[in-house]
């Protein structure tokens, strides 16, 4: 479909694609086998400009919006979504500075983000605070102009190798989910350490860790937007940050559909491509429908949160839920298609099922996606 993209995002689309073809697909199998980062690749990125993609000129983005960072990480994670997830975790890690950071936050830390010189990090996750964020252990405590910083953070993508955190911690526990604040801070502060690299079922090339906070002294000048908006925070950044996901959930189920028609029209049986079998025919349409159903999806919501609409809250979950499920769907029908062959890791496609089922899973499962549209369903309906 036609979704008319203006020459700048045609360019944005184009070089990321670029990339994808020539610098990551040929090393995405090595990057999933070796679990290492990759540097090389995000040095490329980061000199194609893409990490300042959505970042104000004034702090050396381009100045674009959440559609072009959608654009690019789908074409990304068609190579690997593993090495995509690096690129779009930076930038999930840099939207609550670009929300809500005050002016000398923005001008310390969002140039070198912009310029990908340096990586980010979101920190919510700890081992009883999944989707109940308003349970967070971690804590801070107000000592003259510092904050000290103790717990630890769990399953952070990005985490060891990014250089900026944003973390979400208590500043007072009495308060719930209102007693949640968030901060900044850096790698190389003291107190602050990284557990084990996570050995995952997908997304290999990307680092999974924990933060590790014991007495962290954090200058108060860290401190985003205020205490107690640490929720607000959280959610006003999944509500921009979520279409991301579900970018990189197309990027995958585009990149399988492709893998499964070229090699439906390779393989043979019976004297015959199997692609000229209306069963295997029937299974590409479906596919193909889903796919581009999704990718309209994302790109309405994308578009919705750049010309500043106020509660994206319900159509980002949307998004989030309805392309990871498609990509779970797709990418599980191309190994099908493969049949055998899909089974074995001499062939690419069933890296990306692993690579797909983690989107149905981070920055809220599924099933609070759901519980986000009911809820937001039902109170429209109230009004």
């Amino acid at each position: 479909m036609d979704y008319l993209l203006t020459d700048e995002q045609k360019m944005v689309r184009e070089l990321a694609h670029k990339i994808a073809e020539e610098k990551i697909r040929p090393v995405a199998s090595q990057y999933d086998q070796t679990e290492e980062y990759p540097w090389g690749i995000i040095k490329i990125i980061a000199d194609a400009g893409l990490f300042g993609l959505f970042i104000p000129e004034e702090y050396g983005g381009m100045g674009m919006n959440v559609f072009s960072l959608c654009l690019a990480t789908e074409e990304l994670s068609q190579a690997c979504g593993g090495i995509a997830v690096c690129y779009a975790a930076s930038a999930l890690g840099t939207f609550p500075i670009v929300l809500f950071g005050n002016e000398e936050q923005k001008k310390k830390y969002l140039p070198d983000l912009a310029s990908g010189k340096k990586i980010a990090a979101f920190g919510v996750t700890e081992p009883e605070a999944g989707s109940d964020a308003s349970g967070i252990k971690t804590t801070a405590k107000k000592q003259g102009d510092y904050y000290i910083l103790n717990g630890l953070k769990h399953f952070i993508t990005n985490g060891g190798d990014a250089h900026i955190y944003v973390v979400i911690v208590m500043t007072d526990k009495t308060k719930g989910a209102r007693g949640a604040s968030a901060f900044i801070v850096e790698k190389d502060t003291p107190g602050f350490t990284f557990g084990k690299k996570e050995d995952k079922l997908g997304i290999r090339a990307s680092s999974t860790r924990e933060l590790i906070f014991t007495d962290c002294k954090i200058p108060k000048e860290n401190l985003l937007s205020k205490e107690g908006t640490g929720f607000i925070v959280t959610m006003k950044t999944f509500d921009i940050s979520r279409p991301g996901v579900a970018a990189q959930a197309l990027g995958i189920a585009q990149g399988a559909l492709d893998l499964a028609v070229k090699y439906a029209k390779e393989r043979q049986q019976f004297g015959k491509s199997i692609s000229s079998f209306q069963g295997i025919q029937w299974m590409l349409a479906d596919m193909a429908t889903e796919v581009e159903a999704a990718r309209a999806l994302v790109y309405s919501c994308a578009k919705e949160i750049d010309a500043g609409a106020r509660d994206v809250a319900k159509d980002s979950a949307m998004a989030k839920m309805y392309a990871s499920d498609v990509a779970m769907k797709v990418t599980t029908d191309a190994i099908q298609i493969f049949g055998g062959y899909g089974y074995m890791k001499d062939y690419p496609i069933e890296k990306y099922m692993r690579d797909a089922k983690i989107t149905q899973i981070y920055e809220g499962t599924n099933q609070i996606q759901r519980n986000i549209i009911a809820l937001k369903l039902i109170k429209e309906m109230a009004k």
